[in-house]
C-alpha cells in the first residue's frame, strides 16, 4: 500500500506517503488511496487533527508521477483525481498539517499549501514547478498564505524555497532537522487536539469561509481539467 495510515490518541491521523523510490510522485493508485482515506477521516468525529507525512525524509512528494504508463483517457482521470484531492483536502473539517521534508515540488507543493499548517524540515525543496510545463497551478492556495508578489514570483520561477525562507514567509510554523519533523507536527496536532473538539471544527469552517476557499479552489480545478481535456495536458509515460 503507498498510503500508510496510523491513529494516535487524542484522535491524530497520520497520513504517510510510501513511494521512496519515487520520491512519493503520485499516481493513479496512490491518488484513489488518499481520497478514500480523506473520505474516511472526514467522515470521523473523533479525528481532531491529521498530519500528511512521508516514510521517507527524502520527500513529503515530487508531484505527479508523470513516468506512470497511460493513455489520454488515464491521463484526464488522473487529473480529476489530483483536482478531487485538492477538494478532499480543503473539505477535511479539522485542521491539517503537512510535513514538509525534502522535495515538496508540484503535487507537493499544493498539497503542503493545502493543509492549514506546515513544519519544514532543514532538507526542504519546495517549489511550484507548474510554469514549467505549462499546468495552471499554484495562485489559487499559494496568494492567500504569502501574499499576491511574493505567490506571483514563486509561481512563475517555480524556484525552490527552503526551510529558512518557508518559515520567514510565514510558510512554516516550524522549522526542525527533516528526521525530526514528523514528530513536530505530530506535537502540534496534540496541542490542537488538546483545544474544544467542536470549537475547532467551527473555527475551521469559519476559516475557510472566510478566505473564500472554495471558489478559488474550484476555479483552479476547473482551469486544471481544461488543461488536461483540452490543452497539453501533464505527459503520460
Amino acid at each position: 500500500m503507498s498510503i500508510q495510515r496510523e491513529r494516535r490518541e487524542p484522535g491524530i491521523e497520520i497520513l504517510r506517503i510510501d513511494r521512496p523510490e519515487r520520491r512519493n510522485a503520485l499516481d493513479t493508485a496512490t491518488l484513489r488511496l488518499a481520497l478514500a482515506a480523506l473520505q474516511e477521516i472526514s467522515a470521523d468525529d473523533s479525528v481532531r487533527a491529521v498530519v500528511f507525512s512521508t516514510t521517507s525524509v527524502t520527500a513529503l512528494c515530487a508531484g505527479a508521477d508523470v513516468g506512470e504508463p497511460l493513455d489520454a483517457a488515464g491521463g484526464v482521470t488522473r487529473m480529476e483525481l489530483f483536482a478531487e484531492l485538492y477538494q478532499r483536502l480543503k473539505d477535511v473539517p479539522v485542521p491539517t498539517i503537512a510535513v514538509c521534508v525534502g522535495n515538496a515540488v508540484g503535487a507537493g507543493a499544493e498539497l503542503a499549501a493545502g493543509c492549514d499548517l506546515r513544519v519544514a524540515g532543514d532538507n526542504l525543496k519546495l517549489a511550484w514547478a507548474g510554469a514549467r510545463l505549462g499546468v495552471p497551478v499554484g495562485p489559487a492556495r499559494l496568494t492567500q498564505l504569502v501574499g499576491l508578489g511574493k505567490a506571483k514570483e514563486l509561481v512563475y520561477t517555480g524556484r525552490a524555497i527552503g526551510a529558512d525562507e518557508a518559515l520567514a514567509l510565514g510558510l512554516a510554523s516550524r522549522r526542525v532537522p527533516a528526521e525530526h519533523a514528523e514528530s513536530a507536527a505530530v506535537e502540534l496536532a496534540e496541542a490542537i487536539a488538546g483545544q474544544s473538539a467542536p470549537g475547532i471544527r467551527v473555527l475551521k469552517e469559519m476559516f475557510r469561509d472566510l478566505e473564500e476557499v472554495n471558489q478559488r479552489i474550484d476555479y483552479e480545478n476547473q482551469r486544471l481539467l481544461d488543461f488536461q481535456r483540452h490543452g497539453a495536458g501533464l505527459s503520460q509515460g
